[in-house]
């Protein structure tokens, strides 16, 4: 009983990884996603899995998802009608929003409307002052006639969000409490459960998308528990949240939010364990898929941390992986906009009917299409079991290439060129904007496409190597199995006076450890494994965001230690430092919030990432050659390589291709690729390295 699964179900393939702790065996496995119901693919999977690798169901003890259900529901506006419940006067809160246009030269375009609209926003005369004190109590006979109200209206979710409740949650609570007793049936979200943060525009948004989602991510998980309880009838199901950590199936029902962005994060949890195997600790990650194109930095070994985030115009303020997601994938559509330029992407083929190349109907030029007729894929994806058409692609291309006076070799580049300057561009906002400097960084391409487009990337930015995991195309789904459970706290705080700080937030953290044991117990964690951090979020006085800086970590809440005043002040200006380029010693600082995150081992034996591969004692032998096209002009003759012939530190010298079931690794004329630990491939770009040991 010591098999554990990832599942990672994306927009195009969904992706699993097997591991067996005892043996030490893996089992990949790639296939079609069923947008109309993902579950299904899920289910199909495990069965094709078992017949075709012999995964044995019945010893899979723990399986992990990754799912894009609660972001695909709100991207499609598929979610449920929701109530919305607030203080008197303030319905129009989350219709007013922030006064900054999201498009600002776009006078046509405004933030999408709230998903719950006026006429089911109702108001309550109560008050909870800045305080925390009670101003006005609950007028009783209001709430009785929205409960009424939203009785009738047939409803299945309410968000109760109340000013000031982050400080005070008695006025959500008691309401929340007659709405749950009037209407079990219905799904009630308070914003001081949801995320008891001031600016109550994000909070009220967080909580009402949580409420939107919560229908649908609750059938979800029960239809797919369910099937996945005859399917594999000893495996604990446990879901992946947006802060890289699992959550249990019942946790992840009441807060769906929490996993609006479930597969990317599994992804950079997973990179991140790969990274150490090479000793690399600083990483630039690109998760390239069907549909879009994920990136993510990694400092010191750990991913960076978002605190708020907008997910197709809904700001979303808990904690996230901080990742950028664009629509840069294997499907990404090429046009022409009006202005006559060439575009690519946001628009995707998708897994139906996908791109032309696939032979399923599609007729749209996309990026897949232009690897295949510059020769840099083959005539079949996942080894054999999907055939590839390029007459088929060069059709769907000969569309661009002729209004532009090109060859289809030509448009094809173009095609990749822009889709790579896309990618480029997000790892800039990521690290550059960031004060990063990417030429300290090696990139990790994975997902399906990302070692096909990793080297231009990374010569884009000046960085001095590519990294390519042994299962590029199954990141997500092995860093599912390397993910801890876990969750977060936050709790306000306000004060500018730092010599006594230390008091406010030990107080703050006394009255979240009852919430931190009861998650222990409810996750099943061993205590003794549990690790509590402690981060704060500072400003200087008088600006509009804040810094996050880790201060504290131990066992357990009652064992930390705070640092000093002056420590805590020269943390901040480091990263302010950091972040803007400059810090005033003089200015006073303001604390804002305490987050604590409670970590812990999943329970029973971790699964770690594959061990070494045997030392090679011959070159890499090739499987074959090919033509290939690195810039649309003229043509290569490539080594091919079958990637399971590969042992370590074997290397391999451009121009050359490497083959594999779940993607392609295209290595340059005049770059060097070598295999090292864990089966990881490091690839050396030419005149790159020592530009980046001099920077």
């Amino acid at each position: 009983m010591s098999w554990s699964v990832g599942v990672d179900v994306g927009g195009t393939f969904t992706d699993f990884f097997a591991y067996d702790a005892v043996s030490g065996t893996e089992m990949l496995w790639k296939r079609p996603t069923t947008p109309d119901d993902p579950g299904q693919a899920v289910v199909l999977g495990l069965q094709e899995l078992a017949r075709a690798a012999g995964l044995p169901l019945d010893r899979v003890t723990r399986l992990c998802h990754g799912t894009t259900v609660a972001t695909n529901a709100l991207i499609q506006r598929r979610g449920a009608e929701v109530a919305m419940v607030t203080t008197k006067g303030f319905r129009d809160l989350v219709e007013i929003g922030r006064q900054v246009r999201p498009h600002l030269y776009d006078l046509h375009r405004d933030y999408p409307p709230p998903l719950a609209p006026r006429e089911r926003r109702y108001e309550v005369l109560e008050r909870i002052g800045p305080d925390g004190q009670v101003i006005a109590e609950i007028d009783w006979r209001d709430v009785d006639e929205i409960v009424a109200e939203i009785a009738k209206s047939g409803v299945p979710a309410v968000s109760v969000c109340f000013l000031f409740s982050y400080l005070n949650p008695a006025h959500e609570r008691a309401v929340g409490t007659r709405i749950r007793e009037a209407m079990p049936d219905v799904a009630v979200s308070l914003s001081s459960d949801v995320q008891p943060e001031f600016r109550e525009y994000e909070r009220f948004t967080t909580t009402i998308l949580n409420s939107y989602l919560q229908p649908v991510v609750d059938r979800y998980l029960s239809n797919l528990d369910l099937a996945l309880q005859a399917l594999v009838p000893a495996a604990t199901l446990r879901i992946n949240q947006s802060n890289g950590g699992t959550a249990s199936i019942e946790a992840s029902r009441h807060a769906p939010v929490r996993i609006a962005l479930s597969g990317p994060a599994a992804g950079v949890v997973g990179a991140a364990e790969i990274a150490k195997r090479v000793a690399q600790p600083n990483v630039v990650t690109i998760d390239i898929g069907g549909t879009s194109a994920d990136v993510a930095l990694i400092k010191d070994g750990r991913a960076e941390i978002a605190y708020g985030r907008d997910v197709d115009g809904f700001p979303i303020r808990l904690p996230m992986v901080d990742i950028t997601t664009i629509g840069a994938g294997g499907g990404s559509i090429a046009w022409f906009d009006r202005d006559g330029l060439l575009k690519v992407g946001p628009a995707s083929a998708g897994a139906d009917p996908g791109p032309a190349c696939y032979g399923l109907g599609g007729t749209q030029p996309t990026v897949s299409d232009a690897n295949l007729v510059l020769g840099r894929l083959s005539g079949h994806l996942g080894a054999g079991r999907m055939p590839l058409d390029v007459e088929k692609a060069r059709t769907a291309i000969e569309k661009i290439a002729h209004p532009m006076g090109k060859s289809v070799e030509e448009a094809a580049a173009g095609i990749l060129a822009i889709a790579v300057a896309n990618m480029v561009r997000a790892i800039r906002t990521l690290s550059v904007e960031r004060g990063h400097d990417p030429r300290g960084f090696a990139l990790m391409a994975f997902g399906g496409a990302g070692p096909l487009h990793g080297r231009d990337v990374a010569a884009a930015l000046s960085m001095p190597r590519v990294l390519v995991p042994a299962a590029p195309g199954v990141v997500c789904a092995e860093g599912l199995l390397c993910a801890d459970i876990k969750t977060d706290f936050a709790a306000s705080l306000r004060t500018t006076c730092l010599d006594t700080y230390r008091l406010l937030v030990e107080e703050r953290l006394a009255g979240l450890a009852p919430a931190v044991d009861d998650w222990i117990s409810a996750e099943g964690a061993d205590p003794a494994e549990v690790t509590v951090e402690v981060g704060l979020d500072a400003r200087y006085v008088g600006q509009n965001f804040e810094l996050s800086l880790p201060v504290a970590k131990a066992a357990s809440v009652e064992r930390l230690t705070l640092p000093g005043p002056e420590s805590l002040r020269s943390a901040f200006f480091d990263a302010h430092e950091q972040a803007y380029g400059f810090h005033d010693p003089d200015a006073p600082i303001e604390l804002v919030n305490c987050r604590v995150a409670v970590t812990a081992p999943p329970p029973g034996a971790r699964a770690p990432l594959p061990g070494p591969a045997p030392h090679g004692s011959e070159p890499a032998k090739p499987v074959g050659r090919r033509k290939v096209s690195f810039d649309g002009r003229s043509w290569e003759d490539a080594s091919v390589y079958d990637r399971a012939d590969l042992a370590q530190r074997q290397a391999i010298d451009g121009p050359a291709l490497i083959e594999q079931m779940d993607s392609t690794t295209l290595v340059f004329p005049g770059d060097r690729a070598v295999v090292e630990a864990g089966g990881v491939l490091v690839i050396t770009l030419n005149g790159q390295q020592g530009a980046a040991d001099e920077a």
